[in-house]
């Protein structure tokens, strides 16, 4: 059975930092995409973050503050997030991507299975 289990989410202060931890089961993390997403209250969920076949990407919001990685000997990739901000405040999901053109890493609708999704809120 594919699962993928997200944790790691926080309170933290502005300026601060988190990372989340997306552990894989029933498939190896280094034969498929991984994505991070989010999504804030009242709003639709977004890309954050993606990597695949040694290639990562990043939504502009969070370029330059997070990473992505991946550890194939713990079927886990992890999404390392400093200088969080207010605005990065929401549920963060890890999914997992068969196949698609790395153009269209943003879009949800490639992503066949998810994570449950783990609370991050940035606040003083």
């Amino acid at each position: 059975e594919v699962q993928l289990q997200a944790s790691g989410g926080g309170l933290v202060q502005p300026g601060g930092s988190l990372r989340l931890s997306c552990t894989a089961s029933g498939f190896a993390v280094d034969d498929y995409g991984i994505g991070w997403f989010r999504q804030a209250p009242g709003k639709e969920r977004e890309g954050v973050s993606f990597i695949n076949v040694g290639r990562k990407f990043y939504a502009d919001a969070v370029k330059g503050r997070f990473t992505i990685s991946r550890d194939n000997a713990k079927n886990t990739v992890y999404l390392q997030m400093n200088s969080l901000k207010p605005e990065d405040t929401a549920v963060y999901y890890c999914a997992r991507a068969p196949r698609l053109p790395f153009s269209l890493w943003r879009a949800p609708s490639y992503y066949t299975s998810w994570g449950q999704g783990t609370q991050v809120t940035v606040s003083s």
